[in-house]
């Protein structure tokens, strides 16, 4: 990690040219390299190291990753597009297949404690929030070549029809992306595709957009889910088709309504070489879901509202010991607040709840506060208290108890998640820092687990108590951006009379990791950007390779040929020290990976 910092460091003399590359779109601000080395991008790129977002990947982050948040699980962590809430009954190890180019969306929000309770859907711990960018005459074709036998090609192309005077704009866009590699281990090979299309109205203070997607990945690695030396495969097929409208009179205020129906299809096989083995485990998931959401302003008075209505079914040969297999969803929220001015600063209190139901489980209703105090130098502090609750998904609920490779538990219930913190934030000599300190305790939250002797993992209730640290600290000038984080995490965790050996999610967290996002405007055309992690792991027996020390780099070296503004080159490396360190336990790490890409803009 040194080595990678310090080569960004070396800055050309005063009087050399420098400009930031003209990239079509940024897809997040916390992290440096925006684009993948082995597949085209896709919504979960940009968090792959997000300070405040733990991707645990399975061979490409792109292929299958879970996103954990504050030492959460993958399954306590939800996305929202727009007003709506995106969502997989079957497992949230499918949240993050969204078939939307990042090209269409702004770059996210992680919402944490409180403002995940308010805007969240069914996510105790934390959400990952886009909206969706206005679109613009422009354009970007791609391509790029590594090794082993890795390539890919992405189009995007975005159109603005001239509107009628004082009416809105009619705008366009769509993009192709494909890719495929034989992988950085045996059996370790994918082949995506990815296809999506958008209309939108642009009018003076509002914007609506119309969308469709759909994604289709097979991919395949050793020990994808289970720890027994199978090498497993998944083919999903993602369909999405979504609406969303937003209107504003100021800043303050604004509103928006979504909806959308999703489906996806999956085909997991344990044994690729003996397809159907131990149970064929094929399922069909449809979601559809209307949502509202706003903040109104009345002078020193506002109000956050929201409601998001859904139903979902499941299709499945596998999963079907449950009580159910459809289930509604309601949520609504509302938190009126007040500023005042105090001689110590502006204070703003918030307090309010949300309400959650379905029609299987009974309905919870959590409270939240929050106080924040301005300083008049521009510092900022806050205390909160926050709830949120959560129900399990159909892969914990409906697998069979007594047999099979996942052992479900058609008696979860609801989780509650208990959040306290408090943090600030400030601008110390060029610098923007926020850090917060939070405790949470997570209630019957569900936790697959494994125990010694037995083929199969479990789906198990725990009671958890998390104590946290979280700093981000940002600092950016014509030269360079420097993006640092650090999180610490303290767990105790309580699985009641059940015997348990190993937590796959759960205990699978970094009691300490840092972060260091690194762009280097060189000059003369050339720029660095270097992403580093490194994280102390909590110890697990079923990590039998690597260690619990990670320290985890990715590379992207771009130049743009002078006085050719439109056209790039770079030469990316991922995992560029060749860590074999297991982001999900008794799961192989993807090898270092290398590729040459080529991209032209309009």
């Amino acid at each position: 990690m040194v080595l990678a910092l310090a080569a960004t460091a070396r800055l050309p003399a005063g009087d050399d040219i420098t400009y930031e590359l003209p990239k079509l779109v940024t897809y997040s601000t916390q992290v440096a390299n925006q684009t993948p080395v082995a597949t085209f991008a896709m919504p979960v790129s940009g968090l792959r190291f997000e300070p405040r977002v733990d991707v645990q990947a399975r061979n490409l982050a792109e292929g299958q990753a879970d996103i954990a948040i504050r030492g959460g699980v993958f399954e306590n962590t939800g996305f929202k597009l727009g007003a709506a809430a995106l969502y997989d009954p079957q497992t949230g190890h499918y949240f993050a297949e969204i078939p939307v180019a990042p090209a269409m969306l702004l770059s996210p929000q992680v919402l944490t404690g409180a403002d995940n309770a308010a805007s969240g859907f069914n996510a105790g711990v934390g959400a990952v929030a886009y909206g969706w960018r206005p679109i613009a005459p422009r354009g970007e074709a791609a391509v790029a070549f590594g090794n082993y036998a890795t390539n890919r090609q992405s189009l995007y192309q975005g159109l603005v029809l001239p509107g009628a005077r004082g009416g809105p704009t009619l705008a366009a866009d769509f993009e192709l992306s494909r890719s495929e590699s034989d992988g950085s281990v045996p059996f370790g090979d994918h082949d995506f595709r990815r296809a999506s299309g958008r209309l939108q109205l642009q009018g003076a203070q509002s914007q609506t957009d119309f969308f469709a997607g759909v994604q289709q990945k097979f991919f395949g690695w050793p020990n994808l889910y289970t720890p027994f030396g199978f090498n497993e495969t998944e083919d999903l097929r993602t369909i999405l088709y979504a609406f969303n409208h937003r209107a504003w009179t100021s800043p303050d205020s604004h509103w928006q309504l979504g909806a959308y129906y999703r489906r996806n299809d999956d085909d997991y096989e344990f044994n690729r070489a003996v397809p159907g083995a131990s149970n064929p485990f094929v399922h069909a998931t449809h979601v559809r879901a209307l949502a509202l959401d706003g903040h109104q302003g009345f002078g020193d008075y506002a109000v956050t509202y929201g409601f998001q209505a859904m139903r979902d079914s499941l299709q499945s040969t596998a999963l079907t010991s449950g009580r159910f297999r459809t289930r509604d969803y309601y949520k609504a929220t509302l938190v009126p607040e007040r500023e005042f001015v105090t001689t110590a600063g502006r204070v703003r209190l918030r307090a309010g709840a949300t309400y959650d139901d379905t029609n299987r489980e009974a309905a919870a209703l959590s409270p939240l506060a929050e106080v924040r105090l301005t300083r008049p130098n521009g510092r900022r502090l806050y205390a909160q208290y926050s709830e949120a609750t959560q129900v399990a998904t159909y892969t914990a609920l409906n697998s069979n108890a007594a047999a099979g490779l996942f052992r479900g538990n058609p008696n979860l219930g609801r989780a509650t998640s208990r959040n306290l913190e408090a943090g600030f934030s400030f601008s110390p000599a060029g610098w923007a820092v926020e850090a917060a300190v939070f405790h949470r305790r997570d209630d019957e939250l569900t936790d697959w687990t494994f125990t010694r002797g037995v083929t199969a993992r479990t789906a198990n209730p725990v009671d958890i108590a998390t104590l946290g640290v979280e700093v981000v600290a940002t600092r950016r000038t014509p030269r360079y951006d420097l993006v640092l984080g650090y999180t610490m995490l303290d767990k105790d965790a309580d699985y009641g009379a059940a015997t348990i050996d190993a937590s796959f999610y759960t205990l699978n967290f970094a009691r300490h990791r840092l972060t260091a996002a690194v762009t280097a405007r060189l000059g003369r055309g050339f720029e660095v950007r270097v992403d580093n992690e490194f994280r102390l792991q909590e110890a697990n027996f079923l990590r039998v390779v690597g260690g619990d020390k990670a320290v985890l780099t990715s590379l992207g070296i771009y130049y743009l040929p002078p006085g050719v503004r439109s056209l790039e080159f770079s030469a990316l490396v991922e995992n560029l020290w060749d860590d074999d360190f297991q982001e999900v336990p008794a799961v192989p790490a993807a090898g270092r990976q290398i590729a040459f890409g080529a991209a032209y803009r309009w």
